[in-house]
């Protein structure tokens, strides 16, 4: 039976599922075009498309195929729904049991990605089993079970991206992913600001500001040139993100030099102080005169002219668009989703843009200063 789309509501959807999976549901379910749901959400109908086309391909994995149907089942029409209410008839339709419960996620949560983000843990779901293990593999012992997750716990866990398929089978495996072990730094960074504030200390980072931390080493030179060792984020810059994934040769999507000719650029960046004032300037209050103008420099605290002048060069060789990716991936530490959106590419294809650029970029440095690349300053 046909249904006006407009009939069509989300009947007691839980709160943690995430919005591309609703849109799935809007288009599958309640019958909804491509264009209509792309008109709710504000959004183009092609990334609709593409994250639809997406969930399609991730229905091979019986976990999330069979947590879609239970979703799909709180899709009821509206006047099903009001002639239902308050009689007998209703209980006629049995929804298998999901977990709507968003605060019992974060506490499964908090304890089974703790878990899984150990070294060589899996979890292990049977299709006719309602519980799952997580397990945990040596090299000179059989695995041993470090926890035990309810299935509607688990089915959570993969609608959110948190886990995903890495063998499947009679008895299937999972892993934690990227969005998973984010979600636990979001999950102990509340833990930790809650014992903060308990205990009357200084306040810590944000929790979604944690989340994208991924705390690493890096070597740096001093001051007398002597290289030294420093802990730092390595996930602030959107170009040491891109740098750690990997093509479909297995190789490393960026070399390392075109990583270092964009942090050279970054640092010739914020050498020269182009970046937007977050204050009032003072320097030239109490001169007379062409208070606005622009002077040269006099001094550090306007910036170096050397650093400035590599920059204008090196943006001139770039020329638009190449310059353009490169200024907001590197020096304004935009992410790439963003930076295509302000410069109306098409999605995906901001890396491919980027990677260019950082190859001319790698090139003006290698003519100009040969292949020591110079030190900056």
């Amino acid at each position: 039976m046909n249904f006006c789309q407009s009939d069509f509501c989300q009947f007691d959807l839980p709160d943690w599922v995430p919005e591309v999976v609703r849109r799935y549901l809007r288009h599958t379910k309640a019958g909804l075009s491509l264009r209509d749901v792309a008109r709710q959400e504000g959004c183009h109908p092609s990334t609709v498309l593409r994250q639809i086309r997406r969930l399609e391909g991730q229905r091979d994995d019986p976990l999330f195929d069979d947590a879609l149907e239970r979703l799909g089942q709180l899709f009821w029409p509206s006047s099903q729904i009001d002639c239902h209410k308050g009689s007998d008839s209703m209980n006629a339709h049995t929804f298998p049991p999901i977990l709507s419960d968003e605060e019992a996620l974060a506490r499964e949560a908090r304890r089974i990605l703790r878990r899984l983000s150990e070294t060589g843990a899996v979890l292990a779901l049977a299709a006719d089993m309602d519980k799952a293990v997580v397990l945990r593999s040596h090299s000179d012992a059989a695995p041993t079970r470090t926890a035990v997750v309810e299935r509607d716990v688990a089915q959570a866990f993969v609608v959110k991206d948190w886990i995903s398929c890495t063998r499947s089978g009679r008895v299937a495996s999972y892993q934690i992913t990227a969005a998973g072990r984010a979600a636990l730094k979001r999950f102990l960074a509340e833990e930790e600001k809650k014992r903060r504030d308990r205990a009357g200390f200084a306040e810590a980072p944000g929790v979604f500001t944690a989340q994208h931390m991924e705390f690493g080493e890096r070597d740096i030179l001093d001051e007398k040139g002597k290289r030294q060792r420093i802990r730092c984020n390595i996930a602030e810059s959107p170009l040491a993100m891109l740098a750690r994934r990997k093509g479909s040769d297995g190789k490393p999507f960026l070399d390392v030099d075109l990583v270092q000719a964009g942090e050279r650029f970054r640092e010739d960046f914020e050498l020269a102080q182009m970046g937007p004032r977050v204050a009032q300037n003072w320097d030239r209050f109490l001169t007379s005169g062409d208070r606005g103008g622009f002077a040269s420099d006099g001094g550090l605290g306007q910036g170096p002219r050397a650093a400035r002048e590599r920059i204008l060069s090196a943006l001139d060789d770039l020329g638009p668009g190449l310059g353009d990716i490169i200024m907001r991936c590197c020096c304004f530490l935009e992410g790439l989703e963003a930076a295509e959106k302000r410069m109306g590419w098409s999605a995906r294809s901001g890396k491919i843009v980027l990677r260019i650029a950082l190859q001319r970029l790698h090139r003006h440095y290698r003519e100009k200063h040969g292949m020591q690349n110079a030190m900056i300053g």
